[in-house]
């Protein structure tokens, strides 16, 4: 009995203008007609309309017509959507995407697609995010769902029902993925305003009886009062909360980063920018960068270069082969490079600063993607004694890939913490196992201040020239003189031929 001409106009009008609007996007296109995730709100259309004709038929046909083209509509309508059903199904026309698919299957990801695994956006929530988005909402949420299930009033009932269903399934969704509390945050504060209302409405009761009663003899209700001053509480501390986590964690861009001195001062840390506007200054204008897809965005627009590889991430064979450059040994990793046609390689590296979102930390995923299109590149090549390790437990394919060697080029030289050696990651609490990186067809261009970001220049082969050799001429330790002797005529050799190469490359 809900349903009448103003809900029909309403949702035919919003439906077909949705659509044509959503075409209109570069992006999305023929795929809000065509994907899976659109196809009940093209049900629900189809269904609407019929039910529309059938409303404007039975005014206009007698009964037994009516009946009779009721059972004909009804069995068409079962026979074509099943038939739809089948040909979608099979055709492979529209398909469910990987992350709808995480929705109702939260392992799927991490299965079959581990780029999608891969982004932070898609992991589960965990609790302190629900308290630090929501804070006291939590609690009264539930009670704002109680009052929507139990409110018996025929004008409120289907209303608060909706709610309640829309509560349910936002929860579901954010604890799938921590990007969904968008999702949830509507649903939250709906919910646990109509919680609050109902309770105060509730105490409010005992404040007017004492009003209206006239006896000031008679005590205010204690109930009332403590319940009362806690909403009230309660609302005082979200205020604040709401107001220092606007201020600290989201009115700050992500390229700079804040940290606390042992003094209490701030100290802005600007290793991001630094960088980026290193590669504007200095690179030329065509230069291409190759870093993880995450930096994709930030260089292309800070630095105004091309990057392989972005954060729009439909192209995974592309961004599994940009893994498989950072798994693979020195000399395998250049060829990926030359055939790429790359002039730069950004890595982020955060084990002198403590910061533990670089690419170590990422670095498995880059592994794992890379190895779900290149067979070549195996996860447990690069477990330790079954641990991910970046110390002397470190497997040899580990410590000679290109990303272990970018990030950790000249770290064994620094001295990190007070009581540890020198080449101690702060983020992986360990010393690194192998402290004299060498680099062949890599040279280093740039590092930051901190060291966060780390740019090497891919050498061009054809202008490498050999090692200038150092000459002794004197005895070493168990050489005679007739061994001194060759070693210095072979020494000359070597000479003549690398300044025979020398003027050649000029």
């Amino acid at each position: 009995g809900r349903f009448n001409s103003k809900v029909y106009v309403a949702y035919s009008v919003f439906y077909a203008l949705g659509t044509i609007f959503a075409i209109q996007i570069p992006f999305v296109g023929f795929l809000a007609v065509r994907s899976a995730e659109h196809l009940l709100s093209h049900g629900v259309f189809i269904i609407v309309q019929i039910y529309a004709l059938t409303q404007y038929l039975r005014c206009l046909l007698p009964k037994q017509s009516m009946e009779l083209l009721g059972r004909i509509v009804l069995v068409t309508a079962i026979a074509g959507f099943f038939m739809l059903f089948l040909f979608l199904l099979f055709s492979g026309i529209s398909k469910w995407s990987g992350r709808s698919l995480s929705l109702l299957d939260p392992t799927y990801a991490s299965k079959f697609i581990p780029i999608i695994a891969s982004v932070s956006e898609h992991q589960a929530t965990t609790w302190t995010s629900y308290f630090f988005d929501l804070h006291f909402l939590m609690v009264l949420m539930p009670v704002g769902f109680f009052f929507c299930c139990s409110d018996q009033k025929e004008s409120t009932n289907y209303g608060k029902l909706f709610l309640g269903l829309y509560g349910v399934l936002a929860i579901y969704f954010s604890c799938v993925m921590i990007r969904l509390m968008l999702v949830l945050a509507p649903a939250t504060c709906i919910l646990a305003a109509i919680g609050t209302s109902e309770v105060l409405e509730i105490f409010a009761k005992s404040f007017r009886d004492y009003w209206n009663s006239g006896d000031e003899s008679s005590n205010l209700p204690d109930v009332g009062i403590i319940i009362t001053g806690i909403i009230g509480g309660l609302c005082y501390f979200y205020l604040i909360h709401s107001t220092w986590t606007a201020a600290e964690a989201y009115s700050s861009p992500s390229v700079i980063m804040s940290a606390r001195r042992p003094n209490g001062g701030k100290e802005i840390i600007d290793d991001y920018r630094e960088a980026y506007y290193w590669l504007r200054l200095n690179t030329p204008e065509d230069a291409k960068i190759m870093s993880w897809w995450d930096y994709g965005y930030q260089i292309t627009g800070f630095s105004n270069r091309t990057v392989l590889v972005d954060n729009n991430t439909w192209n995974n064979t592309h961004i599994a082969t940009v893994g498989r450059a950072m798994a693979s040994r020195e000399g395998e990793s250049y060829k990926i490079c030359k055939m790429l046609d790359v002039d730069y390689v950004l890595v982020i590296f955060g084990g002198l600063s403590h910061y533990s979102g670089d690419d170590i930390s990422k670095f498995l995923w880059m592994v794992r993607i890379g190895g779900g299109v290149f067979p070549d590149i195996v996860e447990n090549d690069y477990y330790g004694q079954g641990y991910y390790r970046i110390d002397a437990g470190a497997t040899e394919t580990m410590k000679n890939c290109l990303m272990y060697k970018l990030c950790y080029y000249r770290f064994g030289e620094v001295y990190t913490s007070r009581g540890q050696d020198a080449g101690y990651d702060t983020v992986r609490k360990a010393v690194i196992g192998n402290k004299n990186v060498k680099l062949e067809y890599f040279s280093e261009a740039f590092t930051s201040s901190n060291w966060i970001v780390r740019i090497y220049k891919v050498n061009k082969m054809a202008n490498r020239l050999p090692t200038m050799p150092v000459s002794y001429t004197h005895l070493r330790a168990h050489e005679t003189s007739l061994h001194l002797v060759c070693r210095l005529l072979l020494e000359k050799k070597k000479k003549k031929e690398y300044k025979r190469k020398k003027e050649t490359n000029k």
